[in-house]
């Protein structure tokens, strides 16, 4: 287990290593610069690039970056002057980790619940109303769905302000549903296969034979053994959920990180496209590295080699 852990943690290293240093060179290629879309004479970018060190060859300039890293330090943003990477993230960060925290409880609490109720009622009505739900939130994309919630609920019946500040619980019904809708109709998707699998099980017809009631045999000892593959889906799903949510977050005018994220690419301002990426990478390794050990948390039986 020990030695499972440590080759885990070389891996995530060597991972966030090559994440860095892909970002930083693709960056780089790109045609332009931070300031170049700016009104500026010749002698005014030159001395803009020499102050933030872009007048450097590309290896020192990477040099330089990594140097910093390795201490903590991000950089400075290009175009939020006076506030560095590190300040940004701690800003920002915690409203889109709070709409993305509430997201994954939702999307795991009602994948459950649709996935093992169309189980249950395998080829009738409900368990075919739930999979055309499930395959149209899989199928289309989730700007479409937040577009088509903001014209219908905030457009049209008023009901929800299309601006999600996210001062109350009333805000976050718009952009949760938008986030939540594929991961939650891949959960019930897949918690409906697991489950149809088990039901045909010797031990489920054993406890039915005991005279257990449903709802103990469905919680209890089918539950138990479909929600294994689930936790290797909940690992990524979480952090694409935290942080991939820019989408929603453009749509609803969240001031979180995504929108930031959005137009540090607009902006060009390097730094702030380099800490947000090792940002992200570090919270999926992160995710995946809890989902490895939480296998054998789940199911003892799993050897981590």
């Amino acid at each position: 287990m020990s030695w499972f852990i440590i080759k885990r943690i070389l891996g995530s290293v060597f991972t966030l290593y090559i994440v860095c240093t892909l970002t930083f060179f693709l960056m780089n290629i790109v045609p332009g610069g931070p300031f170049l879309s700016e009104r500026t004479s010749a002698q005014t970018l030159e001395r803009v690039n020499a102050k933030y060190g872009l007048d450097k060859p590309l290896m020192e300039q990477y040099a330089n970056y990594m140097n910093h890293l390795l201490r903590g330090d991000l950089g400075i943003s290009y175009k939020r002057q006076g506030f560095t990477v590190n300040e940004i993230i701690a800003e920002k960060f915690p409203i889109s980790a709070k709409l993305g925290i509430i997201t994954v409880f939702w999307s795991i609490l009602s994948g459950l619940m649709l996935g093992t109720l169309a189980a249950v009622k395998r080829n009738k009505l409900t368990d075919r109303v739930i999979m055309f739900v499930c395959t149209i939130g899989i199928s289309v994309p989730g700007f479409i769905i937040g577009t088509m919630l903001v014209y219908i609920f905030a457009e049209r019946l008023g009901w929800i302000s299309a601006t999600a500040a996210l001062s109350s619980p009333k805000q976050y019904i718009l952009p949760v549903i938008t986030l939540s809708m594929q991961p939650m109709s891949y959960i019930s998707r897949l918690i409906r296969s697991n489950m149809l699998d088990v039901i045909g099980q010797d031990y489920i017809k054993t406890a039915r034979a005991k005279g257990l009631s449903s709802g103990r045999i469905i919680f209890k000892h089918m539950m138990r053994n479909t929600i294994i593959p689930l936790v290797t889906y909940v690992g990524p799903m979480t952090a694409f959920i935290i942080t991939g949510g820019f989408y929603v977050e453009r749509i609803f005018r969240i001031p979180g990180l995504g929108d930031y994220f959005v137009r540090s690419v607009e902006t060009r301002d390097y730094p702030l496209i380099m800490g947000l990426t090792i940002f992200l990478a570090l919270l999926i390794v992160a995710a995946n590295f809890i989902v490895d050990i939480l296998y054998r948390v789940v199911d003892p039986r799993i050897k981590l080699n």
